[in-house]
């Protein structure tokens, strides 16, 4: 059993890859119940796909945080960082199409005085 984590804004997912045969486990449930969205599913088996491992693994995830896209981008990274612990080899195939990257991308929080973190009230000189 190989573990790993992955994160992305406000997401936090964590992937347990045993030898199988390809079955995705999201929260207790199958990943097409998890993202009803086929894109979605599509993006998390980036990793897999690409190293045509898709028959290989069996993947047992908790993921909690942030909306849907977040929670499959955070699982992208989290499976990717997993299948690397197996084969290091893999790594620079994975990296090339930007798996092995963390987006550190999150929002800005908002600021005193503002309605928004950047948004100004609506200013008039009269």
């Amino acid at each position: 059993m190989t573990n790993a984590v992955g994160r992305r804004k406000a997401a936090v997912a964590r992937v347990y890859l045993n030898d199988g045969s390809g079955k995705v486990t999201i929260n207790k449930r199958d990943i097409s119940v998890y993202f009803a969205n086929p894109l979605l599913e599509y993006v998390v088996r980036q990793p897999l796909n690409t190293l045509s491992v898709n028959d290989k693994y069996d993947i047992t995830v908790n993921v909690f945080g942030g909306g849907v896209k977040g929670q499959a981008e955070a699982l992208r990274l989290a499976i990717a960082r997993a299948l690397v612990k197996i084969n290091a080899d893999d790594k620079s195939v994975l990296r090339k199409e930007g798996f092995m990257t963390r987006d550190s991308r999150v929002v800005e929080r908002k600021k005193p005085g503002r309605p928004k973190a950047r948004k100004r009230f609506q200013f008039s000189k009269r």
